[in-house]
């Protein structure tokens, strides 16, 4: 950049003798996603090794890895030096191997740390008797845990010394576990996912063969796998080094080739303000758990298996015989076979295709037993997911449910939920809404959910540009009656529910591009119908078909599309000859820019949320986050304070980055249970 005055200021503290032929290199990042290449110098900040501000080529991060050079540290002694290195280094890489994946329950066993290429170690803390272990001579060489910690709590906790990881927040709830307060810190799996989401996955292994041309120790390789797996304190100790720290080293190197090309490639805003300040707040909400009433469940459990009795005596009296309707083979006999029904198709392995789709198409056309094997099958489906399941999950020392929340698993930025996952309860029937009323508030305190009314269609408005949606919420019109009296001319006063409930379906449809036969099949009517309704739609809200093309358009040249925060979603396929796939793809891109836009709002949200209550000293917390809502646990006497502060800081979330010209709106309620607030 030519700055060389400030060369010049710095050469006293920094080796700048070979400065011409540094000013001589392109020392602007290229980078080919396609290729999986950076070409260019990065610059690595302090590893000891190679002094203070050195530049490291690409060529010192892709070095080849040597597991058998990394150090085990056996002693206090060693143990100073490394953080003494640290403390020099100014950042390093930190991993925790455990006994467990979840992160609640696991513990800690060993740490791995990292200051340059090739050069990290292994801090054994927990290892016991096992295979390669069992020493009857000596004690197990490691040092004690509680020392460790303690030794490493001041750099893990220190504000100067950045802590570089992948999937930081398991490390970071392990080190809570211990009390200790993991920050600042960097994410190579989160850089990863701004960057790339959909051209590659962002899981370290995949990424180091992408982007540094090797394939690391993979855990089945020293922990086994199926029946002969064991917990990683059984795992040899110099062999849980080489993995450890091998995974350590090649994070860091991650870290140097990663970084350089948020700033780059644009992305920095995105990575520094929607992903990496989001992990505190999820790390927050998974350790707070929410309470789950297990009486509740049971009840709920014999309710449905009873229901699903019913259902299944009145499938077998359509059958005209017994059958287990829980076999596909048998249902697609019945069905094709002996019922002759119509659009039969048969798989690969010889049987009749049963899966949703076909029951679906089937149903549609008004046959009952289909539509009965459906209820069916969505008891089965609550009852083995939820009612049964969730009782397994209640933790035995918080005796709350605590799911994970993924960061880095969706194509358009929305978070998932797993182990349980508690974003895919029904809330539409009333077996889901139930199952809701299992999430309860402890005594004295309520549950509040706070929803984003409509943000995909308003999202919709504001994206598209659509003149007549725009007005319409800015009015605080109710948008279904309004497209019904629109699309059918029908006086929005005295408006029979069948006809707004097709408009909804519509008007939710078109952003999800639906089809004239998904759409027949929602509202079970003919397939022409739904077609005369989706060109009607198209004719009265011509901007909503220009936006389409627009955005299909975009996409086929740049082969991606783009949030109105930046967020890319990549869609490197869609020029595929494949004409399914393409029109696929071509509904994503369209999609993508609605619900990754809703999903950044959220993360807006998130992120103030905290900050927001804590400075009203309101002492609720966020349990859960669902899509377009959010779930807190709070003093009773302060939800109705809590409940306005949380709808004012959810509506201006896109604020002061971005007006929408569309205002949102958030609906937020309190209740004893998940049910009554929502």
């Amino acid at each position: 950049m030519e700055f060389s005055t400030l060369l010049r200021r710095v050469g006293a503290a920094y080796d700048l003798s070979d400065l011409e032929s540094l000013k001589a290199a392109d020392v602007a990042v290229t980078h080919n996603p396609a290729a999986g290449e950076a070409l260019a110098p990065v610059a690595v900040n302090g590893a000891a090794a190679h002094g203070p501000g050195a530049v490291m080529h690409e060529a010192a991060l892709r070095a080849p890895i040597d597991v058998g050079a990394y150090e085990t540290v056996r002693t206090m002694s060693r143990l100073d030096a490394w953080i003494a290195r640290i403390e020099a280094a100014g950042q390093f890489c930190v991993d925790t191997e455990t006994t467990s994946l979840s992160e609640l329950q696991a513990e800690l066993v060993g740490i791995a740390l990292a200051v340059a290429p090739g050069e990290a170690c292994y801090i054994p803390v927990a290892h016991g008797a096992g295979d390669g272990l069992d020493f009857s001579d000596h004690k197990i060489e490691q040092l004690d845990r509680s020392v460790v910690l303690a030794k490493l709590k001041p750099l893990l906790e220190d504000a100067s010394l950045l802590k570089i990881g992948q999937n930081v927040k398991y490390d970071a709830h392990i080190f809570a576990n211990y009390g200790i307060a993991l920050q600042p810190f960097d994410d190579t799996m989160l850089m990863s996912y701004a960057l790339d989401e959909g051209l590659h996955n962002h899981g370290m292994d995949e990424l180091s063969q992408r982007f540094l041309g090797h394939k690391p120790i993979a855990f089945a390789e020293v922990a086994g796998k199926g029946k002969t797996m064991v917990t990683f304190d059984k795992v040899p100790i110099d062999r849980a080094t080489q993995y450890s720290a091998e995974d350590a080293d090649v994070t860091l190197r991650l870290f140097h080739l990663l970084k350089p090309r948020l700033a780059a490639e644009r992305m920095t805003a995105l990575y520094e303000t929607l992903e990496r300040p989001l992990m505190p707040v999820l790390l927050a909400m998974e350790r707070a758990g929410v309470l789950v009433d297990r009486q509740v469940l049971a009840r709920l459990s014999g309710r449905f298996a009873q229901k699903m009795a019913q259902f299944e005596a009145e499938v077998h009296q359509l059958a005209g015989e017994t059958f287990n309707v829980g076999s596909p083979k048998q249902l697609g006999d019945i069905l094709f076979g002996k019922m002759g029904l119509p659009g039969g198709k048969k798989t690969k392995t010889g049987q009749w295709a049963t899966d949703s789709d076909v029951l679906e198409n089937l149903a549609a056309q008004g046959h009952d037993l289909p539509k009965r094997l459906m209820d069916w099958r969505q008891l089965s489906k609550l009852k083995g997911t939820y009612t049964d399941a969730l009782p397994t999950y209640i933790n035995a020392h918080t005796g709350r449910v605590h799911t994970s929340y993924a960061m880095a698993s969706t194509s358009t930025g929305r978070l998932s939920s797993t182990d349980p996952n508690l974003q895919n309860i029904p809330i539409r029937t009333e077996e889901g809404r139930q199952i809701r009323t299992a999430f309860v508030a402890p005594q004295g305190m309520k549950l509040i959910s706070a929803d984003y009314s409509q943000i995909e269609l308003r999202l919709l408005a504001h994206i598209a540009d659509i003149p007549e949606l725009k007005r319409a919420f800015a009015d605080g019109v109710d948008i279904h009656a309004m497209t019904a009296s629109e699309m059918f001319g029908v006086p929005v006063q005295g408006m029979p529910s069948e006809v707004r409930r097709r408009a909804k379906a519509i008007n939710f449809g078109i952003i999800y591009g639906i089809s004239a036969f998904g759409l027949a099949n929602q509202l079970s009517i003919p397939q022409g119908e739904a077609s005369a309704y989706i060109k009607k739609y198209f004719e009265r809200f011509p901007g909503i078909r220009a936006y389409m093309d627009r955005t299909k358009a975009f996409a086929h040249e740049k082969k991606y599309v783009e949030t109105i925060f930046g967020r890319r979603a990549h869609l490197p396929e869609i020029n595929t000859p494949n004409p399914s796939l393409r029109a696929f793809l071509e509904r994503a891109a369209i999609n993508a820019p609605i619900q990754g836009s809703a999903a950044d709002i959220i993360r807006r949200a998130m992120i103030r949320l905290p900050h927001a209550l804590a400075a009203k000293k309101l002492r609720a917390r966020m349990l859960l986050q669902v899509h377009d809502e959010l779930v807190f646990e709070t003093p009773e006497d302060e939800a109705a304070e809590t409940c306005a502060l949380v709808s004012e800081i959810m509506a201006k979330a896109c604020e002061p980055v971005m007006q929408l010209s569309v205002p949102l709106t958030v609906e937020a309620k309190a209740g004893n249970n998940w049910d009554e607030a929502h």
